[in-house]
């Protein structure tokens, strides 16, 4: 998902309007945060330890409050930090943890400025508690790599505030000057070697002030930033011991299963559900309005499978005529009459140039629908109590963002915000799916809930969807045609840029429209064209609506201008004969430095230009920017009777200073695992009569283990700021791949998946 800082820091009345619909107010409740105001600095003590932040439901006790003026809630360590009196320090992170290891990351940035035991370290989720905003943005959201890059300093502030507060505590007890004294490993250190723990001084530090301003280290002090470091939660997913949303489990708790309209927005007719009551263990079927205007038939059991039985012996009539119908070959008809003409304009760089060009490419390129299929399907778990003034809703789910999930929780149920709380549990995977601006799921989960309780059912109740319902459960990576013309000399210079885009809007209707749509242009759907090159652009734009719910897919807009960037460019080198990657640094110059590091760092590790390829294999080249990161590859592939094989990649990477080396790794070999999966055979959403024709991963392709290459990833060294990596790794891959397949065959892959033939 990708979010623009720079859109909402320029377009203040926007955001705000925004952030109002978007955040809640604190819950009623003991949650974590809770009641954490922008001039207080709560203080609890717990049975355990003193916590100067996220504490449980059992806090014993709440103390007054010290002034903290100045402070945000976002700055203040008594939401984010807890000190047991054992020294555990529990960190509550501000971002989802779905993979990319943030609930390492940013206690590793509070903990060094703490200059706490790492041994002792642990983490925890936060909520929608407005101390766990997005520090930049002002809103609850996990995405567009935005955790480390947004609340890098943000948590270096709260680790140095927190120990300063120690610190003093223990220049009171021992009568000393705070500047006489210094920290390490959990402890603080006085004169003559005097040591206390961090544990044995909680209760008093919590007493003290919160300082406003903080000093904070010189990165050559530090010890566990930019350090590999192994993430907090890999024993217990490792050993199976991970809890995730899917795993909630309340007492009496029921299990829904839906079945939903094989068409967008599709309505019950009839239904029915006398085989689904009669299997034992369902409690109810149930008639619950969905996402878009549809209908569902929802059986509610005792269990997941009881459930899933109950569905599958519905017999359900759906009412489909009232909405539309896409068929992908007639829409790609349609995309490619807008193609012919042009859209909203982005750049409007003069292109009379093309038709005097000495040289041509007139190149058109397709992108299907594509689906998120996380590891672990949507699922939330909803828990309704009191009536009337004391109902309370209680949600647990894997949430990209619970400030817009409280809301629409709100809305479904029909109570205050602050009435709902959002456990916010580990996900097994997002990729944007579970930052929905329309909430789907949990509208859905809420609807349900809500109609149990209608129905005469006192239960939890958690709604799970099979790997089915996620395939063809909507929000996908739009449906993209590109359409180019360019121009250009003997030499590779471009005299003349001609392109068009065609796809559908993934923001218009959402709270972002109205910063990130400018003169009918969606920027998620041009972000990453033209840059680093220094081109003679035309770009314009054709958004369609089409009755397919579209949305944000891991590196959004640059899964598909990268790699019409990228293979046109090799395009353009090999027809003037030049080096792909000298071409590159000619064109990137000296105004991207990061671009060019990280080019020159892939091609050395690579062995690229020094070492003879096996026969039958080629090298590809790619470069791309997303997300205020930089990422190269130099990729090996071949082709064995039509059939492309990716051998190697070398990955140059460049997100300023790498707060874990090690979780950067992961990323980017994740990311090139996403980006080969949009090159395999089968990797495509399309519809037929506005069905969906594609199921689960028989006839969905990801990419599995046995298509995953060697890997080898490398960080060009830097002190500055953090940028985020949890997407930069998709976009160059498969150009990388494409470019080579191109050197072997002498065609350019203009489709994805890949298509030869």
């Amino acid at each position: 998902m990708h979010i623009d800082a720079d859109t909402l820091r320029h377009l203040p009345q926007g955001l705000q309007t925004l952030i109002e619909n978007a955040n809640p107010p604190p819950p009623a409740s003991t949650e974590p945060g809770a009641g954490v105001g922008r001039r207080t600095f709560l203080k609890v003590a717990t049975a355990s330890g003193f916590a100067l932040g996220a504490f449980p439901a059992g806090a014993l006790a709440q103390a007054a409050a010290q002034p903290a003026d100045g402070l945000k809630p976002t700055q203040q360590p008594a939401a984010f930090v807890r000190i047991d009196r054992d020294g555990t320090v529990t960190v509550t992170v501000n971002r989802l943890d779905m993979g990319q290891g943030v609930q390492t990351g940013l206690p590793m940035a509070l903990a060094e400025e703490l200059d706490a035991d790492w041994a002792k370290v642990r983490s925890v989720h936060g909520n929608a508690n407005p101390a766990y905003v997005d520090p930049v943005m002002g809103l609850h959201l996990t995405g567009g790599s935005t955790a480390i890059k947004n609340s890098y300093t943000q948590y270096r502030e709260l680790g140095a505030r927190t120990r300063a507060m120690l610190v003093a505590a223990a220049a009171q007890q021992w009568g000393v000057g705070a500047d006489a004294l210094r920290t390490e490993a959990g402890q603080v250190v006085g004169p003559g070697g005097r040591k206390l723990g961090y544990g044995e001084l909680a209760e008093a530090a919590m007493k003290l002030p919160v300082p406003q301003t903080v000093a904070l280290k010189d990165p050559r002090q530090f010890r566990l930033i930019g350090h590999a470091t192994g993430r907090l939660d890999a024993r217990a997913k490792s050993s199976g011991g991970q809890s995730y949303g899917i795993d909630t489990r309340l007492p009496g708790m029921l299990t829904a299963v839906a079945a939903r309209p094989p068409v967008f927005g599709g309505k019950v007719q009839s239904v029915d559900d006398s085989a689904a009551k009669a299997i034992r263990g369902v409690r109810a079927v149930l008639r619950v309005p969905i996402d878009r205007g549809g209908e569902a038939v929802v059986v509610v059991a005792d269990g997941y499978w009881p459930a899933k039985q109950g569905r599958d012996a519905l017999k359900v009539a759906w009412d489909t005529s009232a909405v539309g119908k896409v068929d992908t070959a007639a829409q790609l008809a349609q995309y490619r009459e807008l193609a012919r003409k042009p859209g909203a304009l982005k750049y409007d760089a003069d292109v009379s140039g093309l038709a005097a060009a000495p040289r041509k490419i007139s190149a058109e390129y397709l992108f299907p629908y594509l689906a998120h299929t996380p590891m672990e399907p949507l699922n939330c778990t909803v828990r309704l109590t009191g009536e009337g003034a004391a109902a309370r809703a209680e949600l647990w789910l894997g949430s990209q963002a619970p400030g817009l999930d409280t809301m629409a929780a709100a809305r479904v149920l029909g109570l205050p915000p602050q009435n709902i709380a959002i456990h916010v549990q580990m996900a097994g995977g997002g990729f944007g799916r579970r930052a929905i601006p329309t909430s789907d799921y949990v509208v859905e989960a809420c609807g349900i809930a809500k109609a149990a309780r209608a129905a005469g059912i006192d239960a939890p109740v958690r709604m799970v969807w099979s790997r089915e319902d996620d395939v063809k459960g909507g929000y996908y990576r739009p449906m993209h045609l590109h359409r180019a013309e360019i121009g250009f000399d003997d030499q590779g210079k471009v005299l003349a840029w001609d392109h068009v885009i065609v796809g559908q809007s993934i923001t218009k209707g959402s709270p972002f429209e109205r910063f990130m749509i400018k003169n009918g242009v969606d920027a998620t759907a041009v972000e990453g064209m033209k840059e680093p090159y220094p081109l003679p652009m035309r770009l314009s734009v054709h958004h369609p609506e089409d009755n397919v719910p579209v949305l944000w897919w891991r590196s959004v807009g640059s899964t598909h201008t990268a790699y019409v960037m990228e293979t046109l460019i090799d395009e353009i080198a090999r027809a003037t004969k030049q080096d792909p990657v000298e071409y590159r640094l000619r064109l990137i110059g000296d105004k991207h430095p990061r671009h060019k590091a990280v080019l020159q760092l892939a091609v050395e590790k690579s062995g690229y230009g020094k070492r003879q390829l096996p026969a039958g294999r080629a090298w590809g080249v790619a470069v791309h920017e997303s997300f205020s990161s930089v990422v190269a590859y130099v990729v090996e592939a071949s082709v064995t009777d039509g059939v492309p094989k990716l051998h190697a990649v070398t990955a140059g990477v460049h997100c300023n200073l790498a707060v874990n080396p090690r979780s950067v790794q992961a990323q980017v070999e994740g990311g090139a695992l996403m980006g080969l999966g949009m090159c395999l055979p089968g990797a495509a959403i399309t519809l037929k009569d506005g069905v969906v024709e594609q199921g689960n991963f028989n006839d969905y392709t990801v990419a599995r283990l046995t298509d995953m290459p060697a890997i080898a990833v490398h960080i060009v060294p830097s002190a500055e700021a953090p940028t985020g990596m949890g997407e930069p790794g998709v976009p160059p891959l498969a150009p990388a791949f494409a470019n080579a397949v191109a050197r072997l065959t002498g065609k350019v892959p203009r489709e994805l998946p890949f298509k030869l033939a």
